[in-house]
This record gives structure tokens, C-alpha cells and sequence, in this order.
């Protein structure tokens, strides 16, 4: 266990993890190491698949939620890293905005949402394997059907991630980027795909009239998926301390952002031009295109590159979400072995409590309720859908930090400003509106756009009626949950503190 003096003078609203963190954590991360994590948090490939039953409209409701949610949001995180380059995000920026109690709850609200959704992660493993192996030369028909199945994989894929997140940091990071590099090969190869299916003189596999490109009440649900997709811009800085030159900072805002918009458009393109809507699959689209135009050997390569990168991309939200426990277990909000690192100056002690967490869900959701599909199928809904309630309230925090820093901390924003006040201003307000909206399409599907419930991710197993009861049930509990963690903590820490300054009075 690493362990560090601090006899700097706190500055204005200092943390104590600001003070100690810098002394424990090893700066290894680069320009290219924060574009390879951004992009794993933020490109999940097979969203080209899901959106693409919008039609050709898939195309716009990508470029308003860049322009409303992921340039904003860019923007906004950029100018906070600069400021507050802390480890820990979100949970810095608020405590500087709104205090001590916000600060957990906005550090609360997006580490909720990052653990689980290493389920989620690793699930999307088993359906690409699922794909894999129908393809030649396995041939296999329905394969992985049973629950207890893909559990074990999931299960394998959470510890083997949580395995990696301990080893030494650089050691870590340099397998994330070389994955990173053949992913971005797999997600050119999509729309290569798509490119060679209208060169080989095939039409496009759907419309792209003027009228499909069209916007209504009918497909304005795809906002809020879009905005779903986008989530995770502030990420990678909660490792801000271990980054070596803040220049990467800016570098990772631009290019991660550059190449996350293009991969959406080339992927929502590859599948749009060779996959008919009718025989898309939501989450393997993109892969029926490449083995429709490329063929079965082409298909199989790209899969294992997918499924290799979802294997690292649960190394890397196991890695940085961690981070967000370390700096709450130094500041004594959590238990203080949550801020201890082992002698690869990682925090294991955070890494394993996510690990443990995810396999409590996964053994809840695929083995003790395996036996009934439809329980276990509406428990791994409603708690991935509640955390992406959860995670889009974040978002709102993050929006809205960064204009009461601007007035609590005049002269380091002015240091630091990136754009006109006019430019921040429209940023939060976009952003601020973008996850709200998320939040709305997330419980009731449509409604705010065509006065129905729409919002169950499986209207067979739960009805939109009692989807909006639940999710925002589990939603408000995990938030309550919060609350008590905090008050439990500020209790502890107030203990701690007294039993030390009577040590000192009896010493003297």
C-alpha cells in the first residue's frame, strides 16, 4: 500500500484527494491512451445497428445529438479539465460548484451507471458470440440459449477485465490501444462493406429519399438513443492526475470526438446500405452487413475483433470508473480502504468491489432467477435502464458546473476559458436539455413526442405502464441509496476525526 505525506497548505475548496492522489497515482497517459479510452467508453459499435431502424432519419438524429450533446458536452469537459484537472471528474467539479454533499451525489450518479454497465458489456460478449458461432465454419443452431451459459461468460469476462484493471497501469493501457487500433480496421471494414455492396451494383438495401430523411413523432425516439450513445465524454478524466501532459486533455476532446461522429456515420451507413429493416438484427446489424457483401470469412474476423474489444472496453470502465470509489475512499465519503493501491499503484480494493457488485447482479439475473427467463430477462432491463437514468442526471450536473464555477472561480476560468461566455452558455443549455431528454425517452419511450407510453425495452416482459413504476423505482432507491452512503460516511469521518484530536490532547 502506497501511502503519502501532505503538508501543503489546502488551497480554496481543495479536496483531500486533490492533495494526496497526485502522490500516489504514477502519470502514464498520453494524447493517444485518453482517444483510445474515450473511445471505448463512448463508441459502442453496435448503436449503428440500433439506430438504424429510424431509416435514413438515423443520419440526422446523429448529427443533432453531436451538435446538441457531444460537442457541448465536449466543451464543457475540456474547460473543467483545464481548471480542475483532479482525479475524479465529476465528483471534483461538483464539490467545487455546489459542495461536499452534491459532490458524492454527482460522483454517486455517474459511478453507478459505469459499474453496471460492465454487465452490459460483457452480455453484449455472449450475443456476438451467439452471432459467431452461427457462422460457418461452426454452423451451430441457437447456440448459448441457456441463461446459466451466458452467465459463466459474463462472469469470465467481469473478473478477467478486473484481472487486468490491477496489473501495472501502462502494462493495462497498452493492450486497450492495440484492440483500439483493429477496432477502428473492424469499424472501416462495416463500411467498406457498404461501399462494395453499391459498387458490386446492388441498390441500397433502404430508402434514402428526400421523405426518409424526415424528422417525426414516429422515429423522435432515436434522439434520445442517440443522446444514450453519446454518454461518457468526461470519463477519462477521472484518471486526470495520471495524465502526463494536460495538452491531452484538448487532444483527446477533439480527435475522440472526431472519430467517434465519424465511426457512427460509417457504421449507421454499412448497415443501412446492405441489411434490409425488416431482417436487421438490433444489435448485430453491422455484421450482417459485412457477411451479406464481404462474405462469412470477412464476418467472422470483424466479430472477434468485436468481441475482443468489448472484453477490453470492461477493462476500461472496471479501470476508470474505480477511480471514482479511490478519490471518495481518500476524502473518507467511503470507506478508506477504497483509497489504498496495491504495489502496481492501482486502487484494487475499488476494482474488486465493482467486481463483486456485477457478479451479485449477474448471479441474481442469470442464475438464482435463471429458472424463470422472463424474471431474469426484466431484472437485467430494468437495472440497466435505471442506471442510464441515473448516469443522464450526471450529465445535467456537469452542464450546470461548469457556470457556477465560472462564478465562484473568475480567474482561473478566464486562465483557462476556451471559448466566448456566449458559447458556454449555449452548451449547457443544449447539453443540459439532450440528458433530460434522455432521461424522458429512457422511462416513457415517446410520450414527450406523441402523448403514449413507448418506453419498455421489452414490452412482452414489462408493459410501458409499469416500466415508468419500476425503473424509476429502482432509479430513486439507488439515489436514496446514496444519500445513506454519504450520511454513513460523513458520520465515520467526524468519528475519525474526534478520535484523533483526542489522541493529541492525551499526548500532550
Amino acid at each position: 500500500m502506497a501511502t503519502t505525506t501532505v503538508s501543503a497548505p489546502a488551497k480554496r475548496g481543495e479536496l483531500l484527494s486533490e492533495r494526496i492522489a497526485p502522490g500516489i497515482l504514477p502519470k502514464v497517459l498520453g494524447p493517444f491512451d485518453m482517444v483510445a479510452i474515450f473511445v471505448a467508453i463512448v463508441l459502442f459499435a453496435v448503436q449503428g445497428s440500433v439506430v438504424q431502424q429510424a431509416g435514413a432519419s438515423a443520419f440526422v438524429y446523429w448529427i443533432l445529438g453531436f451538435l446538441t450533446f457531444l460537442i457541448p458536452g465536449a466543451i464543457v469537459t475540456g474547460q473543467l479539465g483545464l481548471m480542475f484537472p483532479g482525479e475524479g471528474s465529476i465528483y471534483v467539479w461538483t464539490n467545487k460548484a455546489l459542495g461536499n454533499f452534491w459532490g458524492f451525489f454527482a460522483g454517486f450518479c455517474a459511478w453507478w451507471p459505469g459499474a453496471l454497465v460492465m454487465v452490459a458489456t460483457a452480455d453484449l460478449v455472449v450475443t456476438l458470440l451467439q452471432f459467431l458461432l452461427t457462422l460457418p465454419p461452426f454452423n451451430v443452431q441457437n447456440p448459448l440459449s441457456g441463461l446459466w451459459q451466458q452467465g459463466i461468460i459474463i462472469l469470465a469476462v467481469i473478473w478477467f477485465s478486473s484481472g487486468l484493471s490491477i496489473l501495472r497501469f501502462r502494462v493495462t493501457q497498452n493492450m486497450v490501444n492495440g484492440v483500439f487500433v483493429i477496432y477502428g480496421a473492424a469499424i472501416l471494414t462495416v463500411a467498406l462493406a457498404g461501399l462494395a455492396w453499391l459498387l458490386g451494383g446492388h441498390p441500397a438495401a433502404n430508402d434514402f429519399s428526400r421523405p426518409a430523411f424526415g424528422l417525426n413523432s414516429g422515429n423522435a425516439t432515436f434522439y434520445g438513443l442517440v443522446i444514450l450513445a453519446l454518454l461518457g465524454i468526461e470519463v477519462p478524466l477521472n484518471m486526470g492526475v495520471e495524465i502526463k501532459d494536460r495538452k491531452a486533455i484538448t487532444k483527446y476532446l477533439i480527435w475522440g470526438s472526431v472519430v467517434v461522429m465519424a465511426a457512427y456515420l460509417l457504421l449507421t451507413f454499412g448497415a443501412m446500405v446492405v441489411v434490409p429493416q425488416k431482417t436487421a438484427h438490433p444489435t448485430y446489424a453491422i455484421l450482417q452487413a459485412v457477411q451479406t457483401s464481404l462474405g462469412a470469412g470477412a464476418a467472422v474476423v470483424v466479430t472477434l475483433v468485436m468481441i475482443a474489444f468489448f472484453i477490453f472496453n470492461t477493462t476500461v470502465y472496471n479501470y476508470s470508473f474505480a477511480r471514482l470509489l479511490f478519490v471518495s475512499g481518500l476524502d473518507r465519503r467511503l470507506p478508506a480502504i477504497m483509497g489504498r493501491v496495491n504495489r502496481n499503484k492501482v486502487p484494487h480494493y475499488a476494482v474488486l468491489t465493482q467486481a463483486v457488485i456485477t457478479t451479485i447482479i449477474t448471479a441474481l439475473a442469470f442464475f438464482i432467477f435463471g429458472g424463470n427467463v422472463n424474471l431474469s430477462t426484466g431484472i437485467y432491463l430494468v437495472l440497466q435502464a435505471a442506471v442510464t437514468v441515473i448516469w443522464c442526471l450526471s450529465m445535467v450536473f456537469l452542464f450546470v458546473d461548469v457556470l457556477i464555477i465560472r462564478s465562484k472561480y473568475p480567474e482561473e476560468f478566464k486562465r483557462e476559458q476556451l471559448v466566448p461566455v456566449g458559447v458556454f452558455w449555449a452548451a449547457s443549455i443544449a447539453g443540459a436539455i439532450a440528458s433530460a431528454v434522455g432521461v424522458l425517452v429512457t422511462l416513457t419511450g415517446g410520450w414527450i413526442f406523441t402523448g403514449q407510453l413507448q418506453g419498455s425495452w421489452n414490452p412482452s416482459i414489462i408493459d410501458h405502464g409499469p416500466w415508468i413504476v419500476i425503473v424509476g423505482g429502482v432509479g430513486i432507491a439507488s439515489l436514496a441509496v446514496a444519500v445513506i452512503v454519504y450520511l454513513l460516511g460523513v458520520n465515520t469521518a467526524r468519528r475519525a476525526a474526534a478520535n484523533v484530536t483526542v489522541g493529541a490532547g492525551a499526548g500532550s
